[in-house]
């Protein structure tokens, strides 16, 4: 690098101000050797003929080359210039050699102004001034632009050690919670191709560059070459000349790409110096700029000053203790001008020039700009003030903002990702001669949410299956997401649709949507198998022993009603109650009218035959207070044990699965449910998962479809827990399955997408207008009762009725049919003894009775029957011989 030294003196050292004669100064300017300092030599020149022309100073230059590693030569340079007379000095753009002309400007008190960003500036220098923003300003900056993008990890790559300087504030309002951010140093160049390789595979989407202006193009064209300069990825520029570059290769870069720049070209006062430079002021360097300041700041002090006292400029030197008596005078001026001072060069290119006691420039406003994806060039987008730190000041209202997303949403096709799981989505099964492509292929609730969504941001998808079939989870040994979650970090997908569950930590690794379903984990178990009905179930409200007891109970008080009814006079009547003094007394109590009286009693029938005794009256009441209470007990027992097909579930809750441990139960592994009751600190939740992880054979399963078999096939030993939604899916198609309990937890599915994703609150906002318009529900609703049989189970269990069928009470109609069949065996047995008996009293064949008594029988209409009978006809005795 080497230096210009303009030494731009005024002969005439030691003469005396006066008000009508021209004035010389000698100002000390260095300059950096790069490409940019012929446009600095062009504004230099062009602001000391605009002073020359103004005021009565008369300006003359000279330029001495000089090395940049020449740092003695500066030195004897600087001495130098100082013994001819010099009112100010200005630069260098080199921080090793500024070290050296702040040292001789520090000692002579020569007003030293410094253009560049001095992180080794000496506090309290009464003479020095430092127009760059202060690093503490750049660093606060930059800690703001990174909280309020919400970037949660990061990777800063940088060209020197100045860079952590810059980054000091950002890093230290970092929590302790918060992911660690990434350095890596770029190198020497000019391939910078294998550290940004480096950074691809780290999967970090934001990243900090700080690097020379003259590299940030050849950095960003490596970058695209290795995919970093992709959708999502986003740039902060911290060179200030970032703005100046030529971005014409960079049209149409999906990239977000963001700087700071001091020097605003669509100002006044750059517009009026590009034309008097004759460059286009999007191109001004920040270095041009502050010289350009720096000089007009000075020669506006040192006019305020002389217009107060003569000023008077002699020679000095290094090895003498002589310094510049007005140093002091112009430092205070600078510090603090005068009310009515007016700058003489037009306006200042920086904005408005202040400093703090200590010569650092403060209150400055940095302008954050973005560079333009449709268009060329920059674009204001904020501004930050060091009086607010901690804020900064858009310019874009959210209008604005708003209304650039839906065009850009219009014109995208977000890649969706998703796993085949019944009804999120399916696989179409195609029809006979027809073959599905694209979208086609699937069907689901998945895909109807994203065409809901799409329809009302006029947009367009394409679904693609994830290779391992996984929702995604944190493999803390390879440090790296599996499943959904890492198909979107490696950003092959835009979002992630399906059954997702939002967890803590999904959340720190991707964004989600607000939940478009709510659920909570649940318990999948088998109902109850119905037994079949025992035919003599009506006898189940007692036992057998019971019953017998109660058989004997009947034939033993019957044979005591019988015996007491024999011993109490009372009991034999008169048979003929005419006759008052009867012969013979009759007593109706025989074995078969007391079996019939106590089996009435307890039938709740009744009798005609009622006992008079006050003995049989006491054993009757005793038999009937029994039959009471072994009656009601029947009755009230009759209608629970009818009713015990509809048997109650062996486990009601999660507390019930926890205090027992002959149903098994499990989760998916490396669901969002196994983290639950792994990370749970509840008692039974943790009770649970430690009786889960210590079951031997396994409880989990790799996917829901084996949980739901495992339940089916488990007799009623295994219960599956697993989200409530799914739950209702299985269940609305098989009717054995059924959810115990109620939900243990609360949470949501929503759709996944990268970090800071730009377009999330535009999918938020269609979310919740299809929550308020009832299009979710709808759509819940045709997937889960609709579609693929569902609402089968819904319609079994609104046509069952709380009745009593025909299989509870069938033994009541095979007692009846038995009793009877006996009734009418003995029935026959006893027409066929009364017939038997007519034949031998009337001397009558057997047949010809049995003919006669039938006969009357058919006849319904007879209503008497006598009982001495009309002759009957004589039969033949050859008849009777051959019967």
């Amino acid at each position: 690098m080497l230096f210009i030294l303009c030494a731009i003196v005024l002969l005439g050292c030691g003469q005396t101000f006066a008000a009508n004669q021209r004035i010389n100064l000698n100002l000390a300017i260095f300059l950096g050797e790069d490409e940019h300092s012929k446009v600095t030599e062009i504004a230099i020149k062009n602001a000391l003929s605009i002073i020359k022309a103004k005021t009565k100073y008369h300006v003359v230059g000279h330029v001495f080359p000089l090395q940049e590693s020449s740092t003695f030569e500066a030195g004897q340079t600087v001495c130098d210039v100082v013994e001819t007379g010099v009112a100010a000095i200005f630069g260098p753009e080199s921080p090793q050699i500024n070290e050296v002309i702040q040292s001789v400007s520090s000692s002579l008190q020569i007003p030293h102004f410094q253009t560049f960003w001095n992180s080794k500036l000496q506090l309290n220098e009464s003479q020095t001034y430092n127009l760059h923003p202060s690093a503490e300003s750049l660093s606060q900056a930059l800690s703001t632009l990174v909280y309020e993008n919400d970037w949660k990890k990061y990777t800063v790559i940088y060209e020197n050690e100045d860079s952590l300087m810059r980054l000091r504030e950002s890093l230290k309002q970092r929590k302790p919670n918060d992911l660690a951010v990434t350095f890596r140093k770029l190198g020497t160049g000019p391939d910078y191709r294998p550290i940004l390789k480096q950074i691809k595979s780290s999967e970090d989407l934001h990243f900090i560059l700080d690097c020379k202006a003259d590299h940030i193009l050849e950095v960003l064209r490596q970058a695209r070459e290795v995919k970093l300069l992709e959708d999502y990825h986003s740039y902060i520029l911290t060179d200030l000349d970032a703005h100046s570059l030529d971005w014409s290769e960079f049209i149409g870069v999906v990239t977000n790409i963001s700087t700071f720049r001091i020097v605003d070209p669509k100002s006044a006062s750059a517009k009026n110096a590009g034309k008097l430079w004759m460059i286009d002021p999007k191109t001004i360097k920040s270095k041009t700029a502050l010289m350009y300041d720096a000089i007009n700041l000075f020669i506006t002090a040192f006019r305020d000053l002389a217009q107060k006292e003569e000023i008077e400029i002699g020679p000095l030197s290094c090895e003498d203790y002589y310094v510049f008596e007005h140093g002091d005078k112009i430092f205070n001026i600078v510090k603090k001008p005068p009310k009515n001072s007016r700058s003489i060069l037009p306006g200042y290119l920086t904005g408005p020039v202040f400093f703090d006691k200590n010569g650092q420039r403060s209150n400055i406003d940095i302008q954050i700009v973005e560079l333009m994806k449709a268009e060329y060039g920059f674009r204001v987008t904020g501004t930050w003030n060091p009086n607010n730190p901690t804020a900064i000041t858009y310019k874009l209202t959210s209008e604005q903002r708003e209304k650039e997303l839906e065009k850009e949403i219009q014109r995208k096709n977000f890649k969706v990702v998703s796993r085949i799981g019944p009804p999120y989505l399916m696989t179409r099964v195609p029809e006979y001669g027809k073959v599905y492509y694209g979208n086609d292929r699937f069907e689901g609730y998945a895909m109807d949410l994203m065409a809901e969504i799409c329809n009302i941001l006029n947009c367009s998808y394409t679904f693609e299956l994830v290779p391992d079939g996984k929702y995604g989870n944190y493999d803390p040994d390879r440090k790296e997401w599996n499943g959904l979650i890492g198909h979107l970090l490696n950003r092959k997908a835009d979002l992630a649709v399906c059954d997702l569950t939002i967890t803590y930590e999904r959340r720190l690794a991707v964004d989600f949507t607000t939940p478009f379903m709510t659920l909570g984990i649940s318990i999948l178990y088998a109902k109850p198998t119905k037994e079949p009905p025992e035919l003599l179930s009506f006898a189940g409200p007692l036992s057998l022993d019971v019953w017998l007891y109660m058989a004997t109970s009947y034939l033993i008080i019957s044979m005591i009603i019988f015996l007491v009814a024999r011993l109490n006079p009372n009991d034999w009547e008169n048979p003929h109650l005419c006759d008052p003094n009867p012969e013979e007394l009759e007593n109706i109590w025989n074995i078969r009218n007391c079996c019939w009286l106590t089996l009435g009693s307890i039938m709740a029938q009744g009798c005609d035959l009622l006992p008079k005794g006050v003995s049989t009256r006491m054993v009757t009441a005793a038999w009937w207070f029994f039959s009471l209470i072994m009656t009601s007990s029947y009755t009230a027992n009759m209608a629970a044990f009818l009713t015990m097909s509809r048997m109650e579930l062996t486990i009601t809750s999660a507390e019930d699965l926890a205090a027992q441990n002959k149903i098994k139960y499990g989760c998916l592994a490396g669901g969002s449910t196994c983290s639950f009751f792994k990370d749970t600190n509840f008692s039974t939740y943790h009770q649970m998962w430690v009786q889960m992880e210590s079951a031997d054979p396994t409880v989990f399963e790799t996917t829901n479809p084996d949980g739901v078999k495992r339940v089916l096939t488990s007799k009623r030993k295994y219960a599956f827990l697993m989200e409530s939604t799914n739950i209702e899916y299985e269940s609305e198609r098989n009717c054995d399955l059924i959810q115990v309990g109620g939900q243990i937890d609360s949470k949501g599915y929503g759709i996944a997408m990268t970090a800071n994703f730009q377009y999330r609150k535009s999918f938020n906002e269609a979310i919740l207008k299809m929550q308020e318009g009832g299009v979710l529900d709808l759509l819940k609703n045709k997937w889960w009762k609709e579609m693929n049989g569902g609402g089968k189970c819904s319609e079994e269990e609104s046509s069952e009725e709380d009745e009593l069928g025909l299989d509870n009470v069938g033994g009541a109609f095979v007692v009846l049919a038995m009793g009877i069949g006996l009734a009418l065996i003995f029935s026959l047995c006893e027409f066929l003894w009364m017939v038997k008996k007519l034949a031998v009293n009337e001397h009558i064949s057997f047949r010809v009775a049995l003919e006669h008594e039938l006969r009357f029988a058919i006849n319904i209409w007879a209503r008497q029957k006598k009982v001495k009978r009309d002759p009957l006809p004589i039969v033949d005795k050859s008849d009777l011989k051959t019967k």
